[in-house]
């Protein structure tokens, strides 16, 4: 099993930016997939970004495309999103999310989530 903790949510305004991490241990050998998901209300669990660490290979939504950058610290077992130029649409929860194997970018091929971290972005 791996467990997942997200932090670094929070109110930020528009323009601003935050910086989400995620904590993960068990056996964080099994998985060389980590992505960020987000969830708004209402609407379904979409991908932000996600990385494989064993070939490098990234991928980011166009949304956030430019603003967001996915990246990891093998020594603290932490990986993070770094969040600029935020906008109110990118008000949701954010999830972090792993999985073993080839970068995939839908929710159903993650087998593990965190609880999850509320950003909201005001106008």
């Amino acid at each position: 099993q791996v467990q997942l903790v997200e932090s670094g949510g929070g109110l930020v305004q528009a323009g601003g930016s935050l910086r989400l991490s995620c904590a993960a241990s068990g056996r964080t050998f099994s998985v060389n997939t980590v992505g960020w998901f987000r969830q708004a209300p209402g609407k379904e669990r979409e991908i932000v970004a996600t990385s494989n660490w064993s070939t490098g290979n990234t991928y980011y939504a166009d949304s956030v495309k430019g603003r967001f950058t996915i990246s990891r610290d093998n020594a603290k077992n932490m990986v993070y999103l770094q969040m600029n130029s935020l906008k109110p649409e990118d008000t949701a929860v954010y999830y972090c999310a792993a999985k073993s194997g080839s970068l995939r970018v839908g929710r159903y091929d993650y087998n593990y989530w965190g609880q999850g971290t509320q950003v909201t972005v005001s106008s």
